[in-house]
C-alpha cells in the first residue's frame, strides 16, 4: 500500500492546531508503514519526521483543484489530508479528506493570515453547505477529530462517506512529578488565538474581579488587540508573553492553578490535553467539545457570564478539590495520543484501499 500524506498546512517555525496534527500523525505514521509527505515549502521539514518528501503546488494556489494531476505521479493507493479543501480532479488513488470543525459556519471571519482572494473565498465557501457537501462527497472516506464533530457532521448531512474519528492529541512537554501539589499564587494560563470566537474577553473580565489572580496569555498578539484587551479591563492582572517556546510553555503550565479557556466553539481542544497530561486542571467553557475532551476532570462555566467562570475558580479553592481535579486530568488525558490516532488511521487507510472496496454512498460512524 503506497500512502501519501498531505502536510501542506504544516506552518513555518510555529505549529497551530492543524499543523500539529499533521505532524503528530505523519511522524507516528511513518514509523508504522512507509509513506510519502507532500510539501509545498522546503522550510515545512523543519516541523516535520525525516520521511520521503516530494515538493508540490501550494493549498492556496490556484492549481490547487487540479493538484491531483501532481500528486497521482506518485502512484499512491491513497492519499490523507488533513483538511477537506485538497483538489481531487482527475485523482486515481483513494482520498481521505479531514474535518476539524464547523466553526466557520457560525463565525465567518477567516484566519487573518491567509491572502487577501483566499479569504474572500473563504467567507463564501461558508455561506451555504453545499460546497462542503460537494468536497466530501468526491473523497472515499471522511475524518474527523471528535465525537461531537462528527456527530455535527451528520446533524447536518454534510456526507453519504463513512465519518471515521481519529483523535487530536498533544505532544509530550517535560513533565513534573505526579501527583503534583498545588502550586503558591494564582497564575491563569490561556493558549489559543484571539478570534472573536476565543472569547478571550471572558477571561479579561472574570480576572479583573479576582485581585489575587494573575492571567497569562501566551500566543502572539497584535498591538492593537493587546491595548484593547488592557483598556476592556484595566484592573486585571495580564501578562502578556507574545509567543512561547515548548520549554516555557511546559513550565508555566506545570507552576499554574489553571488552564482557562472559554471558547464558544472548537473542533477539538489541544491545550486541554497538554495542560491535563501534566497535572495542571481545566476551567473551561461549557461547550459540547470540552465536555467530551474533559470528560471527568474539567471545571465548566458559562462562557458569556465572566461570574461563572469566577465561581469555578472559587471552586478549586475547596479542601481536597485542586488535587483531585489534578490527578483526574493525567487520567484522561492518557486517552490521547498520537500512536493510538496513527494506527486508526492506518487501519482506516487499509480498509479503503481493500480489494472490492468501492465508494459507497452511505452514512456511519466509526
Amino acid at each position: 500500500m503506497r500512502i501519501v500524506v498531505d502536510c501542506r498546512y504544516v506552518r513555518v517555525g510555529q505549529h497551530d492546531g492543524i499543523s500539529r496534527f499533521t505532524a503528530g500523525i505523519v511522524t507516528e505514521l511513518g514509523r508504522r508503514h512507509p509513506l510519502t509527505m507532500l510539501i509545498s515549502d522546503h522550510r515545512q521539514l523543519d516541523m516535520l519526521p525525516a520521511l520521503p518528501w516530494q515538493l508540490v503546488s501550494s493549498p492556496t494556489s490556484i492549481r490547487e483543484p487540479l493538484v491531483a494531476l501532481q500528486v497521482r505521479k506518485l502512484r499512491p493507493d491513497v492519499v490523507f489530508t488533513p483538511m477537506q479543501t485538497m483538489g481531487s480532479w482527475g485523482r486515481t488513488y483513494k482520498l481521505l479528506l479531514t474535518v476539524h470543525d464547523l466553526i466557520y459556519y457560525e463565525n465567518r471571519t477567516p484566519p487573518r493570515d491567509l491572502p487577501a482572494p483566499v479569504r474572500l473565498l473563504w467567507r463564501l465557501y461558508h455561506l451555504a453547505w453545499w460546497p462542503q457537501r460537494m468536497l466530501l462527497n468526491r473523497a472515499d472516506g471522511v475524518v474527523t477529530v471528535s465525537q461531537t464533530t462528527a456527530e455535527l457532521i451528520h446533524e447536518h448531512h454534510l456526507t453519504e462517506r463513512t465519518v471515521t474519528v481519529v483523535p487530536n492529541a498533544a505532544d509530550d512537554l517535560a513533565a513534573p512529578s505526579l501527583p503534583r501539589a498545588r502550586p503558591a499564587g494564582h497564575r491563569l494560563v490561556y493558549m489559543g488565538s484571539y478570534m472573536p470566537y476565543k472569547n478571550v474577553d471572558t477571561l479579561v473580565r472574570a480576572v479583573a474581579a479576582l485581585p489575587d489572580h494573575e492571567l497569562h496569555l501566551l500566543s502572539r498578539i497584535s498591538r492593537a488587540e493587546r491595548t484593547r484587551l488592557t483598556r476592556l479591563a484595566p484592573q486585571a492582572r495580564l501578562v502578556f508573553h507574545d509567543g512561547v517556546t515548548d520549554a516555557a510553555y511546559a513550565e508555566l503550565l506545570a507552576n499554574a492553578t489553571a488552564l482557562v479557556h472559554a471558547s464558544r466553539a472548537e473542533g477539538f481542544g489541544i491545550p486541554l490535553i497538554e495542560a491535563m497530561r501534566l497535572g495542571t486542571p481545566v476551567v473551561v467553557s461549557d461547550i459540547p467539545i470540552f465536555r467530551e475532551i474533559g470528560d471527568g476532570a474539567a471545571l465548566f462555566f458559562d462562557p458569556g457570564n465572566p461570574e461563572s467562570l469566577v465561581a469555578a475558580l472559587w471552586a478549586l479553592e475547596h479542601e481536597g478539590e485542586w488535587e483531585r481535579r489534578s490527578a483526574a486530568s493525567v487520567d484522561v488525558a492518557a486517552r490521547y495520543d498520537w500512536a493510538s490516532s496513527a494506527e486508526r488511521l492506518l487501519e482506516l487507510m487499509r480498509r479503503t484501499v481493500a480489494p472490492g472496496t468501492r465508494r459507497r454512498r452511505r452514512r456511519a460512524r466509526a
